[in-house]
C-alpha cells in the first residue's frame, strides 16, 4: 500500500474516488446470476438544489444499496429527476420575465421546446449533488419522468383507468390557485393562521316578511326575544355572497324553525334584481357559532360544496383563473332573471349554470379583495351589515405560490382513489408491504380508507398532456395517441387534445415499474420488481407512497417494494422546523465542503432512529470528522508497524490472548451489525461499528499490542482492520475506499465479512479483566483529583493466580494505561513474589512494600496507589456527594416517567427504550458514585 499522508484530506479522495466508481461501472457489476437488490431513488424536482432533507433520504438509500453490493448482489438503485411540472413551469416562466418576455407571447410547443432547453443547461444541478454525497446509483441508465419510454407507460396508465372506468372527467371543487393558474391537490396547500374579519349582514325576507326570533338558556328560558325581518349571516369572505345558492340551519335549531323554507335576499346588487335563495336544513351549521345561520356558496367553499350537493342547490362560479370576479357572459339583469328561473325549477345543464355569470354589473373584473371591499362598503350604506369583528382565520396557501388558493369548480379528470386504495390497505394489513417503523400503519389506513376522487389535471404546458380529445359538443375520446382518438370519433369529427396536462404525482407513481421498461416485457422488470425496500419522508407518505402502492398493485398485481421506511424530518438543533425565513437551514454542500461527505453522512445515520426527527447540531458532523481522522491516523500507526492487508476473508490462526479477543470482537461486532440491518436501524448500525472501530480497535487493541507486533499480530491486526473497512464502507464510502488501498478488488466490490471465526470465551474474559482494572485504576485517579501526567507506585494484596497471570501478561499495557511508575506484590500472599525470570521484559519493576494509600478494591484484590502529595479528601467528598445526588434526582425522575402507564403506553417505543437505557445508566452512575464516597471514609 503507498504510503498515506500525515493528513487526512477528504476533498481529495472523494473527487479520486467518485470519478474512479462512476467512470468504471462500479456502481452496478454485471452480476446477472447474483440475487437481485432494487431501490428506487424517490426522484428530486429537476428545479431543485440538494437540501438537508435529501441528504438524509439518499445517505439512506446508500447504506443499504452499498452494503447489498458487499453481500454479492445484484444491486439495482435507479436514479432520475421528475419534471415538476408546476416548479419547472414557474422557473422557466421567471427567467423570460427578467427579459420581459412571457410565456403567451410563444405557441405550447415553442415553449415547451424552452422548458427542454432550460433542462439540457440547468436542470442537472441536483444530480451533480447527489454525487458529491457518495450516491451509487445506476447513473448510466438514469430515467426522468418525461423521457419516451417512461412517458409512454404514463399514456398508457391513464387510458387503461379510462377504459376500466377507474379514470374520468368531472365538475367538482378544487383548490385552485390564481397565481400558477391551475388546480392544485390538498397536499399542496398550507393552511394557515391570519388576522381576518367576520362580518355580519342582514339578509331580508322575502316580501319584507317578519318572524319572532327567540333565544333561550340551557333551561329553556327566554333570554332574549325579537320580531326580524332578516336572517343574520357572518361571513370572512363576503366577496363569495354574490354566488350564494342558500342559507342553511341546524335542523334543531328552533330560533330559524319559522322562516325554514321561506326565501331570503342576497344584500348586493341592483335593488330590483337581487336574488332570492331558499332557507334550508341541514346538520353542517353548527347552533353555537356566530349566528347559526351560514350562506351556502357551493363553488367557492368547501364545506358548502358538501352541502350544496346534498340538497341540489345550484352552484354559481363567480371567478375566473386569476380570482378576478368574472366579466364573461349576459348583463346582470339577463343571467339573474335565468338564475330565478332555474330556482323555480326550470331545466337547466351543468354547462347552463357555469356559463351564469351572476356577479353584478358594477363588479365584473374586480380582484376578490377589491370586489369584498366594494361589497362590505355597499352593504354598510344600505343599513345591512350588523357589525365586524377581528378575527383569526384559518387560510389555504399554495406552498408553492404563496397566494391564497380559491376553492373553485371547474372541470377536472378524476381517478378513482377509493377503489385503488383497497389492495394497498390489504397489503400493509396482511404484511405483504411491512411499513417501518409500524406507527405510520395506522396513517397510511385513516388516509387510504377515507380518501378522495384524485384530480389528475392541471393546467399548465409543461408535463404529461392528457391523452383526450374533444370535439365541437364537448365530447371527449380517450386514447393512446390522436390516430386513436379519431377513430373512436369517427372520420371528419373535427377533434381538439385536451390542453391539460397530468399532475406530476400521477406519473411518479408509476415509477417503481415504469422505470424498469414497462409496459414492454423486460428482463430487468421481471428481475426488479418488486423493489426490496423504499426509503421516504413521511411528508410524502400519501403525495408518493400510497399513490405507487395503488398504481403497482393494479397494474403489475404484486405490491412495489416489500418495505416501505419512513424516516423523520431534520430539524435544527432546538428541535425547530428548519425554514429560510428563520434562518436555521443547514446547508448539506457547506457541511461536505467543511468536514467531508463521510463525516455528513455518517452523522445522519447515527441520528437516524425509525421515525424520530433528527435534531442536527454541526458538532456531531464535527465528532464525526474526527473519527475518520482517528482511522486514518490508526491506518498509518499500522502501516508504520509493517501491517499489511490481510490475504483471506477468513480469520487469520491466534494463539495470543489479545488476537483472540479482537477477532472475537470482529464477529460480535459483525452480529450486530447484521441484525441492525435485518431491523433497519441505522442508529444500531453506525453505533455497532464506531464503537467497534474507536473504541475497541484504536482505544483498546492497538494500545495493547503496542511495541509487541510480531508476525501473528500484524496478521490479525490487518485482518481486523480491514473488517473495519468493509463494515464502515456503506457509511463512509470515500475514506473506507482510500484506505483499502493498492489492491486488484477495490472496497466497494468486496465481499462483506464472514469471519468463520469463533469467539474465545478464555481470551474475551483476560481482555474484559484488563480493562475493567485499567477503567477501575482511572476512575480511582479521577476521584481522587490525580493529575493525568502523575505517575503512582502500586502495591496489590490479594491476587488470585488465575488474574496473576493476566496481570503479567498485560503488565506493560496496565502501567501505561494506570500511570504506574512500579508494582509490587504482596510477598506474603500465597503467590508469593515475583521472580525475575516471572516478569515479562517489559513489566513494571517491583519495589518496596507500600501500605499507605488510596485503595482500589478490584475482583479479590486491592490495588493500593501511592501518591507523593496529601489528598484534600474533604473537597473530593463534597464533589463526590453533589455528583451522586445528581445522577439519584435523574434516575428518580426517569423512574417516575417509567412508572406512569401513560407515557410507557403512549410514547413511541424507541422512546420508552430510551428512558429505560438512560435510568439504568444514571442508577448505575448513583451507584459508582456512593461506592467511591464509601472507600473515601
Amino acid at each position: 500500500m503507498t504510503e498515506l499522508p500525515k493528513t487526512f484530506d477528504p476533498a481529495a479522495i472523494e473527487a479520486k474516488w467518485y470519478a474512479h466508481w462512476e467512470e468504471s461501472n462500479a456502481f452496478r457489476p454485471e452480476r446477472p446470476d447474483a440475487p437481485p437488490f432494487t431501490i428506487v431513488m424517490p426522484p428530486p424536482n429537476v428545479t431543485g438544489s440538494l437540501h438537508i432533507g435529501h441528504a438524509l433520504d439518499i445517505t439512506l438509500q446508500d447504506v443499504l444499496v452499498r452494503h447489498a453490493r458487499l453481500c454479492g448482489k445484484d444491486a439495482l438503485w435507479v436514479a432520475g429527476t421528475d419534471h415538476a411540472g408546476i416548479a419547472t413551469q414557474m422557473v422557466v416562466e421567471r427567467q423570460m420575465m427578467e427579459r420581459q418576455d412571457k410565456r403567451t407571447n410563444y405557441s405550447r410547443d415553442d415553449f415547451v421546446q424552452k422548458v427542454w432547453d432550460w433542462k439540457a443547461e440547468s436542470g442537472g444541478t441536483i444530480t451533480r449533488q447527489l454525487r458529491r454525497l457518495g450516491a451509487s446509483c445506476d447513473w448510466a441508465n438514469e430515467r426522468f419522468t418525461m423521457d419516451e419510454g417512461f412517458s409512454k407507460a404514463v399514456i398508457k396508465v391513464f387510458v387503461d383507468l379510462y377504459n376500466q372506468g377507474l379514470l374520468y372527467r368531472d365538475k367538482r371543487l378544487v383548490n385552485w390557485d390564481p397565481e400558477l393558474k391551475t388546480a392544485i391537490s390538498d397536499l399542496e396547500v398550507e393552511t394557515r393562521e391570519v388576522q381576518g374579519h367576520m362580518w355580519h349582514f342582514k339578509y331580508p325576507l322575502a316580501g319584507g316578511e317578519t318572524y319572532t326570533y327567540v333565544e333561550r338558556d340551557a333551561d329553556g328560558q327566554v333570554v332574549f326575544q325579537e320580531e326580524r325581518d332578516y336572517i343574520s349571516i357572518a361571513t370572512t369572505r363576503p366577496e363569495t355572497m354574490l354566488g350564494d345558492g342558500a342559507v342553511a340551519v341546524h335542523p334543531d335549531d328552533a330560533r330559524y324553525a319559522p322562516i325554514v323554507g321561506k326565501l331570503c335576499e342576497i344584500p348586493v346588487g341592483p335593488k330590483a334584481q337581487r336574488r332570492l335563495i331558499p332557507i334550508i336544513t341541514d346538520d353542517y351549521p353548527d347552533p353555537d357559532f356566530g349566528s347559526g345561520a351560514v350562506k351556502i356558496t357551493g363553488a367557492h367553499d368547501q364545506n358548502d360544496y358538501g352541502v350544496a350537493q346534498r340538497n341540489g342547490i345550484p352552484m354559481y362560479r363567480l371567478m375566473d383563473e386569476g380570482a378576478y370576479l368574472r366579466a364573461d357572459g349576459a348583463p346582470y339583469a339577463e343571467a339573474a332573471a335565468r338564475a330565478k328561473a332555474i330556482a323555480a325549477g326550470g331545466v337547466a345543464s351543468a354547462a347552463d349554470i357555469d356559463a351564469l355569470n351572476l356577479v353584478p354589473d358594477a363588479y365584473r373584473g374586480l380582484d376578490r379583495y377589491a370586489a369584498r371591499k366594494q361589497v362590505v362598503a355597499d352593504i354598510d350604506a344600505e343599513g345591512l351589515m350588523l357589525r365586524v369583528e377581528d378575527k383569526t382565520i384559518m387560510q389555504p396557501f399554495g406552498d408553492r405560490s404563496g397566494v391564497v388558493i380559491e376553492p373553485m369548480l371547474t372541470d377536472q379528470w378524476y381517478v378513482d382513489a377509493k377503489t385503488l386504495a383497497q389492495p394497498a390497505i390489504e397489503a400493509v394489513r396482511s404484511g405483504a408491504i411491512k411499513v417501518v417503523p409500524q406507527s405510520w400503519e395506522k396513517t397510511w389506513f385513516q388516509w387510504l380508507e377515507n380518501i378522495q376522487p384524485w384530480c389528475v389535471s392541471r393546467q399548465l404546458w409543461w408535463g404529461h398532456r392528457i391523452p383526450a380529445w374533444f370535439d365541437a359538443e364537448g365530447n371527449h375520446y380517450v386514447a393512446e395517441d390522436a390516430a386513436g382518438a379519431q377513430a373512436l370519433a369517427g372520420e371528419g369529427v373535427a377533434l381538439t387534445q385536451d390542453e391539460d396536462v397530468l399532475d406530476t404525482w400521477f406519473s411518479s407513481a408509476l415509477w417503481p415499474f415504469g422505470t424498469l421498461g414497462w409496459p414492454d416485457a423486460d428482463a430487468k422488470l421481471a428481475k426488479h420488481y418488486p423493489n426490496d425496500v423504499l426509503i421516504s419522508g413521511f411528508d410524502i407518505l400519501f403525495f408518493w407512497d400510497a399513490r405507487m402502492a395503488m398504481q403497482g398493485l393494479h397494474f403489475m398485481k404484486e405490491v412495489p417494494w416489500k418495505t416501505l421506511y419512513l424516516h423523520g424530518l431534520v430539524r435544527a438543533p432546538d428541535g425547530s422546523k428548519m425554514s429560510k425565513s428563520k434562518g436555521n437551514t443547514v446547508d448539506p454542500l457547506g457541511l461536505i465542503d467543511k468536514y467531508g461527505a463521510d463525516a455528513l453522512r455518517f452523522t445522519l445515520a447515527a441520528m437516524e432512529s425509525q421515525g424520530r426527527d433528527i435534531k442536527l447540531d454541526e458538532k456531531r458532523v464535527e465528532g464525526y470528522r474526527n473519527f475518520a481522522t482517528k482511522l486514518w491516523n490508526a491506518a498509518r500507526f499500522l502501516q508504520g508497524n509493517g501491517v499489511g492487508a490481510s490475504t483471506s476473508i477468513k480469520a487469520p490462526e491466534a494463539t495470543l490472548a489479545v488476537n483472540k479477543w479482537i477477532i472475537g470482537e470482529v464477529v460480535e461486532t459483525l452480529a450486530k451489525l447484521d441484525a441492525a440491518f435485518a431491523d433497519l436501524r441505522y442508529d444500531a448500525m453506525a453505533d455497532a461499528v464506531y464503537h467497534f472501530a474507536w473504541g475497541t480497535f484504536c482505544d483498546w487493541y492497538i494500545e495493547l499490542v503496542k511495541g509487541a507486533f510480531d508476525d501473528e499480530t500484524r496478521a490479525v491486526a490487518g485482518w481486523a482492520f480491514d473488517q473495519i473497512l468493509v463494515m464502515l464502507h456503506p457509511f463512509m464510502p470515500f475514506i473506507t475506499e482510500e484506505l483499502w488501498g493498492d489492491r486488484t478488488t477495490r472496497l466497494i466490490h468486496a465481499s462483506w465479512p464472514v469471519p468463520t471465526a469463533t469467539i474465545d470465551l478464555d481470551a474475551k474474559a483476560e481482555i474484559a479483566w484488563v480493562q475493567q482494572l485499567v477503567e477501575a485504576l482511572r476512575q480511582a485517579r479521577s476521584e481522587n483529583s490525580i493529575s493525568p501526567t502523575q505517575k503512582n507506585n502500586c502495591y496489590i494484596r490479594g491476587l488470585s493466580p488465575k488474574n496473576r497471570e493476566r496481570l503479567l501478561s498485560h503488565a506493560d499495557f496496565i502501567g501505561r494505561q494506570a500511570r504506574f511508575s512500579a508494582v509490587q506484590i504482596d510477598e506474603s500472599d500465597h503467590i508469593g513474589a515475583l521472580g525475575p525470570n516471572q516478569r515479562p521484559e517489559h513489566a513494571p519493576l517491583q519495589l518496596e512494600v507500600l501500605f499507605e494509600g488510596i485503595q482500589v478494591p478490584f475482583d479479590e484484590a486491592v490495588f493500593i496507589l501511592n501518591v507523593d502529595e496529601p489528598i484534600d479528601r474533604e473537597a473530593d467528598r463534597a464533589r463526590l456527594t453533589k455528583s451522586a445526588e445528581a445522577a439519584e434526582k435523574e434516575a428518580v425522575s426517569l423512574a417516575g416517567r417509567l412508572n406512569n402507564p401513560a407515557f410507557v403506553e403512549k410514547a413511541k417505543p424507541e422512546a420508552v427504550e430510551k428512558a429505560r437505557a438512560d435510568h439504568a445508566e444514571k442508577s448505575a452512575e448513583a451507584e459508582r458514585l456512593r461506592a467511591a464516597l464509601a472507600r473515601l471514609g
